[in-house]
């Protein structure tokens, strides 16, 4: 995600975009959803969930607003270069001519008129250019806003980074030390059991995250790309579990064999189910490499909106056929678990070990794309104009410390749940809901002096007015102190 306006890439059509922010979204966060929807409750969970999808698709069509800016302040810098240039061309003319087209064309005119003497009407805010988040907060912020993004954005992927670490080696712990025996959870494990020999199960933790750490780590030294393909079977894997979780959950509830009773409302929970929540909704980071590439664009409102929906729908269905199937006591962090050591539900081996490995496969494949991006990052917020990195800084130092510091806290604890509320509360926070909201702002701003108040932005918000800007400021600011005094609260406790 280092700012920069980099190739637009094949195009695609609004459905095709409209799948691939479904896929977006809808990622390993969902398999932590189930426990905190237990925790806070099952009303409480269904009004937070639908008030954040609501503020999540707010600051979406910020974000694509913001863009729309970028995209008409670049055509506005570039047109000015090219009359600089024309101005240079015609310099030889006369020193009188220079001083009548000087006083003809003063530059504080905007670009409308400027546009229009060339011939027919250009739609400024076409969104044909990708320009990324970093790119846009470098445009419309000052340093220290540039600097603050920058840090947000490094929090958030370590946290992303840590997530990853951690989940693929409890996948790997569960099945490799016998979560499989049909004990439908009424066996807790602890750290300290043995797993095979004389090997604990928490040795056998540390044991996976090694080798996970020596087979994916050397990718952060280098450049890994996602293909296509790699994308389309992550994507058709994901589906087949989720889909398959919860065809699973409706069976056994629709035998009467449910096990959940949860509760109404739980406000201990709350928290952590907001942190979760957020992490889950997340896409504003990558909007601009998945809306710039629509081939058309006049309904990608309407897409976003039917994307959000249908998300709620999806996350609303997972969670409430989880805490009625299961009992609450016995959801793991992880929700594939719970179909790994229950025969009751799945009684075919294979089809256990599938959903047991499944974030394995999925995960693996995205954790060096996200460490890549966490270097360039780093590059990004150290980059001085016209300084470049001797080689062991660039080669070394940069990759090592994207990599350390996930793997520490991943050897320090494996509470998924715990991991994805603070990513989610904290930095998800400023990702998802203050970035957006102070760039279509300052982004607004500075368009006035540039194309006047008669263009209108046909990418603009419909939540126009600047009271919505700070409704998301202040919902933020509110729930960072909520989490945190929570937290505070629950130290005090123990």
């Amino acid at each position: 995600m280092a700012g920069g306006i980099t190739e637009t890439g094949e195009l695609y059509s609004p459905y095709v975009g409209l799948v691939y922010m479904f896929n977006l979204i809808v990622g390993t966060g969902a398999l932590t959803m189930p426990k905190a929807f237990a925790q806070a409750g099952w009303a409480v969970s269904l009004a937070l969930i639908s008030f954040l999808a609501f503020m999540s698709y707010m600051t979406t069509t910020f974000v694509i607003e913001a863009m729309a800016a970028a995209n008409a302040q670049l055509r506005w810098k570039r047109r000015e270069q090219e009359e600089v240039q024309d101005s240079d061309s015609t310099s030889d003319y006369s020193d009188d001519d220079v001083l009548v087209r000087g006083r003809s064309e003063p530059e504080t005119r905007p670009i409308l008129s400027v546009q229009r003497t060339g011939g027919g009407h250009v739609d400024h805010f076409d969104i044909v250019e990708r320009v990324e988040m970093g790119q846009m907060a470098s445009m419309f912020f000052n340093k220290v806003g540039v600097n603050m993004f920058y840090i947000c954005m490094v929090v958030y992927l370590y946290g992303d980074l840590a997530i990853y670490a951690a989940a693929v080696p409890i996948s790997l712990m569960e099945v490799a030390c016998g979560n499989h025996s049909c004990s439908a959870g009424s066996v807790k494990y602890d750290d300290t059991d043995l797993c095979w020999g004389p090997v604990t199960r928490k040795d056998a933790y540390k044991v996976f995250l090694s080798i996970f750490t020596v087979m994916l780590g050397p990718f952060v030294f280098f450049d890994a790309q996602k293909t296509k393909y790699l994308q389309i079977l992550t994507s058709l894997m994901r589906w087949i579990a989720f889909t398959m979780m919860i065809i699973l959950a409706l069976i056994r509830i629709g035998k009467g064999r449910g096990e959940g009773h949860p509760r109404m409302a739980q406000i201990s929970g709350v928290p952590n189910l907001f942190g979760v929540c957020v992490y889950s909704f997340m896409c504003q980071h990558s909007l601009p490499s998945l809306v710039t590439p629509i081939s058309d664009k006049r309904r990608v409102g309407t897409l976003v909106v039917c994307d959000y929906v249908l998300i709620l729908g999806f996350y609303g269905l997972l969670s409430f056929t989880a805490i009625f199937c299961f009992d609450s006591s016995l959801l793991h962090d992880m929700y594939t678990l719970n179909f790994t050591d229950n025969c009751d539900v799945l009684d075919i081996p294979a089809l256990r070990y599938f959903l047991g490995l499944f974030p394995v496969f999925t995960i693996s494949t995205n954790f060096p794309i996200i460490a890549v991006t966490l270097r360039n990052n780093w590059k990004t917020l150290f980059h001085r104009d016209g300084g470049t990195y001797p080689w062991v800084v660039d080669r070394i130092v940069f990759p090592l410390i994207t990599l350390v510091p996930p793997i520490i806290v991943a050897f320090c604890t494996h509470n998924l749940e715990s991991l994805v509320g603070i990513t989610g509360a904290y930095a998800g926070t400023g990702i998802q809901y203050v970035i957006p909201a102070l760039l279509v702002y300052y982004g607004r701003r500075h368009l006035v002096p540039m194309l006047g108040t008669d263009e209108v932005n046909k990418h603009r918000s419909p939540f126009r007015h600047t009271f919505w800007v700070w409704f998301v400021v202040v919902w933020a600011t509110f729930c960072l102190m909520f989490v945190t005094a929570n937290i505070i609260l629950e130290d005090t406790k123990k």
